[in-house]
């Protein structure tokens, strides 16, 4: 007997149809240029979830060097003071309070540089 696939074949293109809602033009209706353009974006989507991690470094270095420069140090400085004085703070948490808290900020550039 005959195997038919037209319900599993027909959830499938729903399914794949449903992930390219909010694309353009054809993306949207036809089966084989949505299949495409959803596959696209998954490999997109996995290796910014990655590259998001670098970016966000990169602002928080930024941040916390044009910080320390207001405080007459140097990002390179401000971290190698940081380690030698044994104190544990990391790069997000240096970069919100630079932006949020100055004067704390300036307190542990202080502290590092002394």
């Amino acid at each position: 007997m005959r195997v038919k696939k037209s319900v599993q074949a027909r959830a499938r293109h729903k399914k794949v149809l449903a992930q390219a809602k909010g694309m353009q033009h054809n993306r949207t209706r036809s089966f084989r240029l949505a299949k495409q353009a959803v596959t696209r974006a998954l490999e997109y989507s996995y290796r910014d979830r990655r590259n998001r991690k670098r970016d966000l470094r990169a602002l928080w270095i930024t941040r916390i060097n044009a910080a320390a420069r207001l405080e007459g140090t140097t990002y390179g400085k401000l971290i190698a003071g940081l380690k030698a004085a044994d104190i544990e703070v990391d790069r997000k948490v240096l970069a919100e309070l630079a932006v949020s808290e100055p004067k704390a900020f300036a307190a542990i550039v202080k502290s590092a540089t002394q």
